[in-house]
């Protein structure tokens, strides 16, 4: 009877967790875009109104597009930025690669809000690396602060951290002894990562990707502090409808779609990666 109840809770326990934290409130904000507002008054008339608006208003269709080019070119930075840091934690660590490790999540000591401030003051017109440039004698960078550039900036200081986090596990099973098989049957350096390391690795780089990107569609405090008037992106926009503007209904409908394109993105990934030549060990043995 133990036997049996064991994996019953296991599995139960999740499950119970998932269904009333995601799934409900998933399911309460599909229902909720389906019907409209009214001077801040929700009203039950099932209609697909909201999704036309967002369809053919060339604002939010702007925004979204804008999000995406933000969410992909800052995703793309990180795992670039994040492989090298976590292979060198990796190979040259020793006993300090935890410490190593560790110290990327010394930024979640503090809220997000605070560290977009300090990002803030340290890129502004009067911030540390104007103070610099003017103490040398050079002129202040003005094409920096309150453009998409800054918002950029700020995503990647945020999530990279995680891709570092994300890489550096997967690397960490890696068996490094196929590196040195490589190496004995003549493999360069150079190819036996791109032939080993990297395609056994590639699993684990798609979660730091996703991880980064799926946050990055939908930011709303690094916009707002460091990008300006014209750098709004989707989640600010959506979250204008909870808040000033109160049509929460077309806000939930911004959630949803938001949503679409997360799993959007994880199918896409499912079907163009085979994910057995990627050192992926999920499969059962079929």
């Amino acid at each position: 009877m133990k036997g049996r109840l064991a994996p019953k809770l296991f599995l139960g326990i999740p499950t119970v967790f998932l269904l009333a934290l995601f799934v409900v409130p998933l399911l309460s904000m599909v229902v909720l875009s389906v019907w409209r507002t009214e001077n801040y008054h929700i009203i039950a008339d099932v209609n697909l109104n909201n999704y036309h608006v967002l369809a053919t208003g060339g604002a939010y269709v702007t925004f979204l597009i804008r999000s995406l080019v933000m969410a992909t070119a800052v995703s793309l930075i990180c795992t670039m930025i994040a492989w090298p840091v976590a292979y060198a934690i990796i190979l040259y660590g020793g006993r300090y690669r935890l410490l190593l490790t560790l110290a990327f999540a010394v930024p979640f000591l503090t809220g997000e809000v605070l560290r977009v401030i300090a990002l803030q003051g340290l890129l502004g017109p009067l911030g540390l690396v104007n103070g610099v440039l003017m103490a040398l004698g050079s002129a202040p960078l003005r094409a920096i602060m309150y453009t998409n550039v800054a918002s950029a900036i700020g995503l990647v200081y945020l999530y990279l951290p995680i891709v570092v986090t994300v890489i550096y596990l997967s690397l960490l099973n890696f068996d490094q002894r196929l590196i040195d098989a490589a190496k004995i049957f003549g493999a360069s350096p150079v190819r036996a990562f791109f032939e080993v390391t990297w395609p056994l690795n590639l699993f684990g780089t798609l979660i730091g990707f996703a991880l980064c990107f799926i946050p990055c569609l939908s930011a709303t405090l690094a916009p707002r502090f460091l990008g300006g008037p014209n750098g709004t992106l989707y989640g600010m926009a959506m979250a204008q409808q909870f808040g000033e503007s109160g049509t929460w209904a077309l806000g939930a409908a911004m959630g949803v779609v938001l949503f679409a394109v997360s799993i959007l993105l994880v199918v896409l990934v499912g079907l163009t990666i085979d994910l057995r030549r990627t050192g992926f060990t999920g499969f059962g043995r079929g």
